[in-house]
C-alpha cells in the first residue's frame, strides 16, 4: 500500500499546516488531558490549522475508547489502531505514515516532553532554519538514580562508536520538516532507532535545551527489558563495534596462543617437565570462547537481514477514525510497506 493509504486527506489543499504524533500504549488514564495540552498549544499558534495523529500500539486498557471518545469531540484528532503491539519505535512510524502537516512534532503521551514548547521550538526552527530542532534534556525529573545514569552511558557509548553524530540525552521529542517525516517513513529498516534514523539524514539539526517533567499518569512503558532491547536495536543499527569486538578478540588470541605456545616450547627444552595439560586446556576452552562470541554477534546481524528479506509489512492498521461532516469516518485494516513511495 502507499503511504496515501494511511495518510488520507480527500482535499490536499486543505491539508493542516501542523501535525502532533504521539504513539500510545496503555494510556487511559492520560489520553483526555494530553489531547487538552496539545490542542490548547497548537491552537495558540495555528488555529485551527493542525491535527492530532493519535497510534493505539495494541493496548490492553480502554486506551482506544478514549482515543474514540476525543475523536468525537475534535475535528483536529486522528485516531490509528494498529492490530497488536509493535513497539514504541514501529507505532511512531505509523504516526509519521500518516502525517499531513507541514511541520512535524513528535511527542510521547506521557507528558514528560511539555506540549507547550511547540512555540519555542517553532521559533528555533524558524531562527535557523533547520529541517529538525530535537529537544535535549537538561534535566530529567522524576526519574531514579540508575535510570539517569544508565541513561548517560548509553548516549555517551553510542556516540563514541559511531560515525554519525547523535546527539546526547536526546529522546524521541523533536520537530522536523514534512520532507524528513517522510524519509523517516520510507526508510526499509525493520529494527528502528529513530533518533538515530533522524541523525543519518543529516540536513541542518539543532538543540533545544529543556527540563524534562514528571510524567503525568500511570506506569513508564519501558522497564529494563525494553531498555536493553532498545539499546541493542541502537547499537545493532549504527554501531560497528560489535563486529570490530570479533576482531579485536581474534587478535588478542593469537597473542595469547604465541605466549602459550613460547612458554610450552621453553619448558620442552629447559624445564624437563612433561608438557601440562592445564595449558592446553585453557588454549582450548579460551579458543572456543572467543569462537563463540564472534559467531553469535555475526549470527545477530544476519538473522537481521533474514528477517529484513521477508519483506513483511512493517506494520498493520487495524482501524483509522477521524470525524468529518458526515460523522466519524473508519478506515479498513491496512498493511504498509515502507519502500512504497507516498503519492
Amino acid at each position: 500500500m502507499t503511504h496515501a493509504s494511511v495518510a488520507s486527506s480527500s482535499d490536499a489543499s486543505a491539508a493542516p499546516f501542523f501535525s502532533i504524533v504521539v504513539p500510545c500504549f496503555n494510556e487511559q488514564e492520560g489520553v483526555a488531558h494530553l489531547v487538552e495540552r496539545c490542542r490548547a498549544s497548537a491552537a495558540a499558534i495555528f488555529g485551527d490549522n493542525y491535527e492530532i495523529i493519535l497510534i493505539d500500539d495494541g493496548s490492553t486498557d480502554n486506551t482506544w475508547d478514549m482515543i474514540h471518545g476525543e475523536i468525537t469531540k475534535c475535528g483536529q484528532v486522528t485516531g490509528i489502531r494498529l492490530s497488536r503491539n509493535f513497539g514504541h519505535q514501529i507505532a511512531l512510524t505509523a504516526g509519521l505514515a500518516a502525517v499531513n502537516g507541514s511541520v512535524v512534532l513528535v511527542i510521547d503521551a506521557d507528558l514528560q516532553d511539555p506540549p507547550e514548547l511547540i512555540g519555542p521550538m517553532l521559533k528555533r526552527m524558524g531562527d535557523t532554519r533547520a529541517d529538525v530542532v530535537y529537544g535535549q534534556r537538561r534535566s530529567r525529573a522524576g526519574e531514579g538514580w540508575f535510570k539517569k545514569k544508565s541513561a548517560s552511558l548509553f548516549y555517551r557509548l553510542l556516540e563514541r562508536t559511531t560515525d554519525i553524530i547523535i546527539p546526547r540525552d536526546t529522546g524521541d521529542f523533536r520537530l522536523m520538516s514534512r520532507r524528513v517525516a517522510d524519509l523517516i517513513a520510507r526508510m526499509p529498516e525493520r529494527d528502528r532507532f529513530i533518533r538515530g534514523m533522524v541523525a543519518s539524514l543529516g540536513f541542518r539539526q539543532v538543540a533545544f535545551v529543556y527540563d524534562r517533567q514528571e510524567r503525568f499518569a500511570g506506569r513508564t512503558k519501558y522497564p529494563f527489558r525494553k531498555m536493553v532491547a532498545f539499546a541493542t536495536d541502537a547499537f545493532l543499527g549504527y554501531s560497528m563495534v560489535l563486529l570490530r569486538f570479533s576482531s579485536l578478540a581474534a587478535l588478542g588470541m593469537f597473542l595469547v596462543l604465541l605466549v602459550v605456545a613460547g612458554y610450552s616450547l621453553y619448558s620442552w627444552m629447559y624445564l624437563e617437565v612433561v608438557p601440562g595439560w592445564t595449558s592446553l586446556m585453557i588454549s582450548t576452552i579460551l579458543a572456543s570462547l572467543f569462537q563463540l562470541v564472534s559467531l553469535s554477534i555475526i549470527g545477530e546481524y544476519v538473522g537481521r537481514i533474514y528477517l529484513s528479506s521477508k519483506e513483511r509489512p512493517l506494520f498493520v492498521v487495524d482501524e483509522i477514525e477521524r470525524r468529518e461532516h458526515t460523522g466519524v469516518a473508519t478506515g479498513k485494516p491496512v498493511a504498509f510497506n515502507p519502500q512504497t513511495p507516498r503519492d
